[in-house]
């Protein structure tokens, strides 16, 4: 059973005249009749009435017709889709990001723009450390990551990255503590011997990475009291007293009660989110919603 004969079929059906059934596919009679023979013949069924005067549907004929309208429909549901997908303006992206980016006001800016101007794009969103989502590019699980690597990260051949937003690195303490009493800018060096809280080693976090060379360059290694799985997480400990942490600024804004953060005056405490695919994807959805990032981002 082909394509074409359901269409023929369904159209002969809804006219019950073969001549305005033919004019309607803008074919001749003598091959739409074929078609319809052609059809009833593969199905043992006949499917008209005819006669000289009319012709009628079978009561097998009006049980196709049900089925063919249905099935034509998605024939055409699929090539529409198909075809959207192919000028970016339907399929699905993947998209990574770690834990620090919804943080940013302009992730929902960029989420929300891109879904405005592409409705039918679906965007699939997983919250990933950096390094599952290099991991996850590199084995074509996902399309787009956002990520927070160390400063001396250098993306393979295969990674096309953009520094798509930068902030600062900032210490947070409890408010309580020492280092919390006033506003001036603080050298990592001061921190030797304090309490940290951080993301777990082995979690891929690139923050923890970050901390950690900011550390060793003012010649010691901070004392982890107590590990997290997140960042968010690493904040509620520091506002529970349990220790100091270095985090991204955005999550100045939080809301962490018995949180003060201040800034650091150690060269390097810059941290940039990095948006990554893969170097050969042509897919036209994510191409589409590379070059908005970077318009939104420039």
């Amino acid at each position: 059973m082909e394509y074409r004969q359901l269409r023929y079929f369904i159209a002969v059906a809804e006219e019950l005249n073969f001549s305005r059934a033919a004019v309607r596919l803008n074919v001749s009679q003598p091959p739409l009749s074929v078609q319809i023979k052609s059809l009833e013949k593969e199905l043992g069924v006949s499917l008209f009435v005819r006669n000289r005067r009319s012709v009628a549907l079978t009561a097998a004929g009006k049980l196709l017709l049900e089925h063919a309208r249905k099935a034509v429909g998605e024939v055409k549901l699929g090539v529409d889709v198909v075809r959207r997908a192919a000028r970016g303006e339907g399929g699905a992206i993947r998209i990574g990001f770690v834990d620090s980016v919804p943080m940013l006001e302009v992730f929902s800016g960029l989420l929300g723009g891109f879904s405005s101007y592409y409705p039918d794009v679906r965007l699939e969103m997983r919250h990933m450390s950096t390094g599952t989502q290099l991991e996850a590019l590199s084995h074509d699980r996902l399309d787009v990551g956002f990520l927070r690597p160390i400063s001396s990260f250098k993306p393979w051949s295969s990674l096309q990255t953009d520094t798509i937003w930068r902030d600062q690195l900032m210490l947070f303490v409890p408010r309580t503590h020492p280092l919390g009493r006033n506003a001036s800018a603080v050298e990592v060096a001061e921190l030797a011997g304090c309490d940290f809280v951080g993301v777990a080693e082995g979690m891929g976090c690139g923050v923890r990475n970050h901390v950690n060379t900011l550390c060793q360059k003012a010649g010691f290694m901070p004392h982890m009291v107590q590990e997290a799985r997140e960042l968010r997480t690493v904040l509620s400990l520091v506002s529970a007293g349990v220790g100091i942490s270095i985090l991204p600024c955005c999550y100045a804004s939080a809301g962490a009660t018995n949180v003060v953060c201040r800034p650091l005056a150690t060269q390097g405490a810059d941290s940039r989110v990095l948006l990554a695919t893969r170097a050969r994807d042509s897919s036209v959805p994510l191409r589409n919603f590379v070059d908005y990032a970077r318009t939104i981002s420039a």
